[in-house]
C-alpha cells in the first residue's frame, strides 16, 4: 500500500501485469520483470499466473464434484450433495430447454464450463493485495489471480468451443451442407459471395463474442476493485468510503461473476445447438 500512495499509476499497473515467463530479445529464456520486457517477448511468452491459477480453479472443480459423486447417496442428502445436485439439475434443466437434439457431450460441457468459469471469476473477490503481497514476499513480483482477466485464457476457452462448433456442423450436415448454408443464406445463391461474408462474419462473432465478452467484463469488475484500493491510501475518511465501496462491489459482484459464468455457458449450448441445426433447403 506504500507504493499505491506514492505512485497510483505504478500500482494500478503492476497489479495488472501477468508473471510472463518467455523468450528474451537477446534469445535467452526467462520472467519478465516489467510490464515492457513482458510485451517484448510478444508470441514467446507464456502467463505463468493465469495457467496456474485456471488449473488450480479446475482442480477444485473435479475434486469437489468427484467428492460429492463418491460420497452421493440414496437417502438423506448432504450439504455438499445437495449443493452439487442443484447445480447439475440447473444446468441439465437449462441445456435440455435449449438443445432438443441427442448429444451425451452437451450438459457435461455447459457443467465444466459453468462451475469452472464461476470459480475463475470468484477469485476476483479476493482483495486485490492479498495474494501479490504474499507472492512478493516469496520473491515473485507480479501476481494475477483472476484467469479470467487476462483475455490469452477467456479466448483459448473461446476458440476450443469454435472448433466444436466446426467439427459438429460438419458431422451433423456434411461438409457440402455446412458450406451450403454459408453460401446460399439468406440470399439466393447467385449472391453466394455476399452471402459467404455475411455468415463468416457471423461464424467469427461467435467466438470473439464470446471470449471478449467474459475478458471485458472481469477486467472492469478487477480494475474498480484495484481503483477502490487506492481509496485506503488518502486518509482516515476515504479509507472509510473505500471500506464501503470495496463491500458493496463486492456483494454486487457476486451477481456479475454468476451471470457471466452463466452467460458463457448458455451461448456455448446454443451455438452447439445451431451446428446441430439442419436446413433442409440447403
Amino acid at each position: 500500500m506504500a507504493s499505491a500512495a506514492e505512485n497510483p499509476a505504478e500500482y494500478i499497473q503492476h497489479h495488472l501485469t501477468n508473471l510472463t515467463f518467455g523468450q528474451h530479445p537477446d534469445g535467452t529464456w526467462g520472467l519478465a520483470h516489467s510490464a515492457e520486457e513482458a510485451a517484448a517477448m510478444g508470441f514467446n511468452a507464456i502467463h505463468v499466473d493465469s495457467m496456474v491459477w485456471s488449473i488450480f480453479t479446475g482442480l477444485v472443480f473435479f475434486f469437489v464434484f468427484r467428492t460429492a459423486a463418491k460420497n452421493a447417496t440414496a437417502g438423506v442428502p448432504g450439504p455438499l450433495q445437495n449443493f452439487v445436485e442443484l447445480i447439475v439439475d440447473f444446468i441439465d434443466d437449462t441445456t435440455r430447454t435449449i438443445f432438443n437434439y441427442s448429444n451425451s457431450l452437451i450438459a457435461p460441457m455447459a457443467l465444466t464450463i459453468f462451475v469452472w468459469v464461476w470459480l475463475m471469476n470468484f477469485m476476483d473477490l479476493i482483495p486485490v493485495d492479498w495474494v501479490p503481497t504474499l507472492a512478493s514476499a516469496m520473491g515473485i513480483h507480479y501476481m494475477k489471480i483472476v484467469p479470467s482477466t487476462d483475455p490469452n485464457i477467456t479466448m483459448s476457452m473461446a476458440l476450443s468451443i469454435f472448433v466444436l462448433i466446426i467439427y459438429f456442423s460438419i458431422k451433423e450436415k456434411g461438409l457440402g451442407g455446412f458450406l451450403g448454408e454459408l453460401a446460399f443464406h439468406p440470399f439466393p445463391k447467385f449472391l453466394a459471395p455476399i452471402n459467404l461474408f455475411l455468415e463468416g462474419v457471423t461464424l467469427i462473432a461467435k467466438p470473439l463474442s464470446l471470449g471478449l465478452r467474459l475478458f471485458g467484463n472481469m477486467y472492469a469488475g478487477e480494475m474498480i476493485f484495484v481503483l477502490i484500493a487506492l481509496m485506503f491510501t488518502g486518509g482516515l475518511i476515504w479509507g472509510v468510503i473505500g471500506g464501503v465501496l470495496q463491500w458493496g462491489w463486492a456483494m454486487f459482484h457476486v451477481l456479475i461473476i454468476s451471470l457471466q459464468a452463466f452467460i458463457f455457458a448458455v451461448l456455448t449450448v446454443v451455438y452447439m445447438a445451431q451446428a446441430h441445426e439442419v436446413d433442409e433447403e440447403h
